[in-house]
């Protein structure tokens, strides 16, 4: 990864976001800008430096992993630190603005670096600055992206083996989770959705111990962490022969993200996208069945902008990565939803996801 170009754009972006310096404390954002993977660091970019400070635990890593900046170890917090820093170089920081992310910074540590400063810094509200820097891939990151998809999308072959009627929800997991870390996954992305029956009309219905019905839908959502980026894919299959308004669920879900799909392409809104999968939905008479965004992008956080949904107005990019992951959930009697990540390419769009999306029985 170019860690000094990222820092080099970023302090390009100061001065015309009327700030002397950024401090960032949000760990992702911190290993998107120079490199570092563990669990306690802050980051202060300025026009002319970059310096990244941790504690103790880190001396080795910090050395091994963070490029382009100066390495501080320090015998107390990062945020302490960090204060130190910016006291003893404030004469270089002309008027003092100091970005912080006020979206990942909570109260009390904004509390007390704001005591530990004083009235010579001007605390501010950092525009979105790394979520908009982060947005777009380059071509490193999409290549461990795709790494990523490929080991995860291979864990359906495993749940495939293991759902059977009478098998938990939880064994099922836990053997793809397993698989993962046998191929060399850092870890889960989130904690693996099956949700089985019933709970597979909750979207989110993470593995539970109770045992897969004899008949009905299992919804399969899951991702990989590897090389720091995620992967994020959801299928649906069916225990037993599924009855003709279950297929027809199924199919007009496939319909749904097929047309979303379709729709994705450099300078359409996410809301257009959003809307062609509700609109397929809609006409079936399904539309009161899908309860949450069409998707979102996957970096080195599952969960990343853009949003892709109503409301939103962010225009999609070439380097977007994004799902696309529209879902019908019919309380008491199942749900289904279907998940690919989806690449954002000049003209159109590249599915990553390769495996297939006809209904599976089992």
């Amino acid at each position: 990864m170019d860690y000094k170009q990222r820092q080099r754009r970023l302090q390009g972006l100061l001065e015309p976001s009327h700030l002397d310096a950024l401090l960032v404390t949000h760990l992702p954002n911190i290993r998107y800008l120079c490199g570092f993977s563990g669990s306690a660091g802050a980051l202060i970019v300025t026009e002319e430096r970059c310096v990244f400070l941790t504690d103790g635990r880190y001396t080795e890593q910090a050395r091994d992993e963070v490029k382009g900046a100066k390495v501080n170890v320090l015998s107390k917090s990062p945020l302490a630190g960090a204060a130190d820093w910016l006291r003893e170089n404030r004469r270089t920081l002309g008027r003092k603005r100091l970005g912080v992310e006020a979206t990942h910074l909570c109260v009390a540590d904004h509390g007390g670096l704001k005591k530990n400063l004083g009235s010579s810094f001007h605390l501010r509200p950092a525009p979105a600055l790394m979520e908009r820097m982060r947005m777009v891939k380059d071509a490193e990151e999409i290549a461990c992206i795709r790494s990523a998809v490929m080991l995860g999308a291979g864990l359906l072959d495993r749940a495939l083996q293991t759902i059977r009627a009478g098998v938990s929800e939880t064994e099922v997991a836990a053997e793809m989770e397993y698989t993962a870390r046998q191929r060399g996954a850092d870890g889960m992305s989130f904690d693996t959705i099956v949700a089985s029956g019933p709970r597979s009309a909750r979207p989110h219905g993470r593995a539970s111990s109770s045992p897969i019905p004899p008949k009905g839908f299992v919804v399969c959502d899951f991702g990989v962490i590897l090389a720091g980026y995620c992967s994020d894919m959801t299928r649906t299959v069916h225990v037993g022969s599924p009855a003709r308004a279950d297929q027809d669920l199924y199919e007009a879900v496939r319909d749904a993200q097929h047309a979303a799909v379709q729709a994705v392409r450099p300078g359409i809104s996410v809301a257009e996208v959003d809307q062609s999968a509700r609109s397929v939905l809609k006409k079936r008479g399904l539309g009161r069945y899908f309860t949450h965004s069409t998707g979102h992008g996957v970096g080195l956080e599952i969960h990343e902008p853009p949003r892709i949904a109503v409301g939103h107005n962010e225009v999609l990019q070439p380097g977007m990565v994004i799902t696309i992951e529209p879902g019908a959930y019919v309380a008491g009697r199942g749900g289904v939803r279907i998940e690919d990540m989806v690449l954002v390419v000049e003209g159109g769009c590249e599915v990553l996801t390769p495996s297939p999306k006809e209904l599976i029985t089992i």
